[in-house]
């Protein structure tokens, strides 16, 4: 099957907002999706400042679009006061009510997410279409499984067609009403939870049209089972050209989507740089608590400008013999913490000199004294 090369469209550049190019030769944009209401937050100054600043944080985690759930019009309010103040676009989730995307549009959104399954009529449609044209805004039209045309889904319940086949079907609609209007600033996205389904609908839209696709797995789960979900399904849809934006969906932190879907692209080659986590799994010689470091560090590593490889090994059986590739690289004997570059020992750390300390305390002393010291010699990188 030949797919085609999607068209390019823009998100975003107001003001101090990111500019996001989706299509074309630009490189896999990555976004993730705010996890809690919204409701209240343009009359919270303190808690507006906090959206505004963990924005900023996942901007430099690598995320480039961040989507909020516009359920009513309070959220409508609140995404403008949001959008007035973030530094990555921001793309408002409609479904049912187009007068919500209206009302969203009055302010700096950068993107209208709406699902044409449920949110009504043609004219519905054209009344958002043509405030986005006004105001240079990009449109997703976001397609589920779960709400598929009435007529597409009785061919599925009989056995007619696949549920891959409708979600197919049902863009290849969209697509021609979205010509009909002649608006070209869109993307398209089909979603199901299965990653043969997922998989499948996209290669038939590929095949057919080169509108950019956004590609996720939908409710895909917990981390463990969303992670292998998406990194299946991307792995395979990307390395065919398939896909100009990814959403790794997790019942987790938007955090973890955008450290997930930064992963999976550094795998399959189409992201490059930053600092790469090596650790060994532990097991019975566990001279360093590797699960601990790596969760006080990632978030810190994963945002640093640094192109580099961290080895954070639990014994000196793998570091800093096998750990000596990496730039940097940690490890420890139980009673202190080795320092290592390129496999050179740099540092040796101790707990506190104090006998009045009790184990838990030179423990605890031994990891502060830790982690300053592999701050220190990071921070000389």
């Amino acid at each position: 099957m030949k797919f085609n090369t999607p068209s390019s469209i823009k998100i975003g550049g107001k003001g101090n907002i990111k500019q996001v190019e989706m299509g074309g030769n630009a490189p896999i944009s990555i976004q993730t999706m705010w996890k809690e209401s919204i409701v209240g937050i343009e009359k919270n100054p303190d808690a507006l400042f906090s959206i505004s600043k963990r924005i900023n944080d996942l901007a430099a985690l690598g995320c480039d679009i961040v989507r909020f759930a516009v359920p009513d019009m309070e959220s409508a309010v609140a995404l403008c006061a949001i959008a007035d103040v973030s530094v990555l676009p921001v793309v408002a989730d409609i479904h049912f009510d187009y007068k919500l995307a209206l009302k969203c549009l009055e302010g700096n959104v950068s993107k209208i997410r709406i699902n044409p399954g449920n949110i009504g009529s043609v004219e519905n449609v054209k009344a958002v279409v043509e405030k986005c044209k006004e105001k240079n805004v990009a449109i997703r039209v976001g397609i589920n499984a779960g709400s598929l045309p009435r007529d597409l889904a009785d061919k599925v319940e009989s056995g007619k067609i696949t549920r891959a086949e409708a979600l197919a079907e049902t863009a290849f609609r969209e697509t021609e009403v979205f010509n009909q209007l002649d608006f070209k600033n869109y993307c398209v996205s089909m979603k199901a939870s299965s990653v043969k389904e997922t998989i499948e609908c996209n290669e038939l839209f590929a095949s057919k049209y080169n509108t950019p696709l956004h590609i996720g797995v939908t409710e895909a789960g917990p981390l463990i089972n969303g992670v292998v979900k998406s990194t299946l399904a991307f792995s395979h849809l990307l390395t065919e050209g398939i896909g100009s934006t990814i959403r790794v969906s997790l019942s987790d932190t938007p955090e973890s989507e955008v450290i997930t879907a930064r992963e999976i692209l550094r795998e399959i080659g189409k992201r490059e740089g930053g600092v790469q986590i090596v650790s060994c799994p532990r097991c019975g010689r566990n001279g360093f608590d590797v699960h601990g470091f790596v969760k006080r560090w990632q978030p810190e590593l994963a945002s640093l400008k640094k192109d580099i490889t961290v080895a954070v090994m639990g014994c000196v059986v793998n570091g800093p013999g096998e750990g000596k590739h990496a730039d940097i690289g940690i490890t420890g004997t139980g009673d202190s913490v080795i320092i290592f570059k390129k496999g050179k020992v740099v540092r040796t750390i101790h707990p506190d000199e104090n006998p009045s300390l009790d184990t838990q305390q030179k423990l605890n002393s031994l990891q502060e004294n830790a982690d300053k010291a592999f701050r220190e010699e990071l921070e000389s990188l």
